[in-house]
């Protein structure tokens, strides 16, 4: 009896595990990660793991507009990743494509609320009010 506990153990265990590391290999739809590559964000950034920056799904956690997100690729506040280096400024991407990446972003934290942060980058419902990365 104590053996099959331990095996019914040490399964749940695998699964949780198993569950986990899925969840952090994300793979961006092959129009983001040309963008993420063409701009080299994923020197620091991953989808599920923090590399140098936080993962993307961690940004996503902090419910930024898309507008927001933007402009916080242009000029990066580090005091509100505490524990992360600064990220460099990187004006050199064009807003249109920083906007997407952003949409992305905005996705890894599930389906939007009405009135959320959609593409207009305008959220309503304390979505991005007063936070700023």
């Amino acid at each position: 009896m104590k053996n099959s506990r331990k095996l019914m153990l040490a399964f749940v265990a695998l699964v949780a595990v198993s569950v986990s590391v899925r969840a952090q290999e994300i793979t961006p739809p092959a129009e983001i990660n040309a963008l993420l590559q063409k701009h080299t964000c994923l020197a620091c950034h991953k989808a599920g793991a923090r590399l140098v920056g936080p993962a993307y799904t961690e940004v996503a956690k902090k419910k930024y507009t898309n507008e927001q997100m933007v402009e916080l690729i242009y000029a990066p506040k580090p005091a509100n990743w505490p524990g992360y280096p600064p990220m460099a400024a990187v004006k050199s991407i064009p807003k249109e494509d920083a906007l997407k990446v952003a949409d992305w972003i905005n996705s890894l934290a599930g389906p939007a609320k009405k009135g959320g942060h959609g593409k207009s980058g305008h959220g309503k419902g304390g979505h991005g009010k007063g936070k700023a990365a």
